[in-house]
């Protein structure tokens, strides 16, 4: 496959955007609904119908504009290439399920799309806000096309951290032992509960840091390399102590002191 240059990064950004507003569209005509609610990995960790229409209104773009092109999504699996492009997206079609069935307004869509070197482009879109923040692999961090960037504190002491939980009770019990030990030593922390929301609000400075484990690909592709574009160091969280991989990003001057105190070292 050929070097995608920045045109390229620009037309899978529009794909990418055109997808995600797909998604929106159905999810916003279902917002407040709370038909066809299922259950996943555990009696926490819900699936709605809302969440399957919107990933079929992504799908549908992608066959349309990007045919043959692989998909990894959250509900509908992975289906391979057949095109020999080498491209595959990767997307989450409602990031906050339980805040969208419970009517919290912390919810969003995530589209990206990545090649052999890493993502491509990516976008986060808040449908509720009217918010799309995107970011193109050597492009600038944007909400609604003006350039975003990050926090710039060098002082952990002060700086506003984002979480997030897993559905698993083993796994929060040892997520409180991390925030325990973070709390006293930064300015407050904050769990809303949409991973790609809360990498969107970190690029453009609502948070100085956030962190989280067992998230998957889709929650964090596009969040990740708009977070990156916006200036924060992006960090994979190992496996560790029983607790899954995770991401962590913040502004280079604090990064590792975070990763350090999130890690017990």
């Amino acid at each position: 496959m050929s070097e995608i240059g920045p045109a390229e990064e620009d037309e899978l950004l529009a794909v990418a955007l055109a997808a995600a507003r797909a998604s929106a569209a159905e999810l916003v005509a279902r917002y407040g609904d709370p038909r066809g609610v299922r259950t996943k990995s555990t009696a926490t960790d819900p699936v709605s119908d809302a969440d399957v229409a919107a990933e079929h209104a992504i799908r549908d773009v992608l066959a349309r504009e990007r045919p043959g092109d692989a998909v990894l999504g959250e509900e509908g699996g992975e289906t391979a290439a057949t095109n020999g492009a080498g491209i595959r997206w990767i997307v989450d079609p409602l990031d906050g399920t339980v805040n969208y069935l419970y009517g919290i307004p912390q919810w969003g869509v995530s589209v990206a799309c990545e090649d052999a070197r890493g993502t491509i482009t990516g976008v986060v879109l808040d449908p509720l806000r009217g918010e799309e923040f995107s970011a193109t692999r050597s492009g600038p961090a944007l909400v609604n096309g003006t350039p975003i960037a990050a926090s710039g504190v060098d002082d952990l002491g002060v700086a506003l951290v984002a979480t997030g939980f897993s559905y698993s009770s083993e796994q929060r019990a040892r997520q409180a032992e991390a925030v325990a030990r973070l709390l006293p030593q930064v300015r407050d922390v904050r769990r809303l509960g949409s991973a790609a929301i809360d990498l969107a609000w970190a690029a453009c400075g609502r948070y100085d840091a956030y962190y989280e484990r067992n998230l998957k690909p889709w929650d964090i592709a596009a969040g990740a390399l708009i977070a990156a574009r916006a200036g924060l160091a992006v960090r994979e969280l190992a496996p560790h102590d029983g607790e899954p991989a995770g991401v962590l990003v913040a502004p280079p001057a604090v990064v590792d002191r975070l990763e350090a105190i999130v890690l017990g070292a």
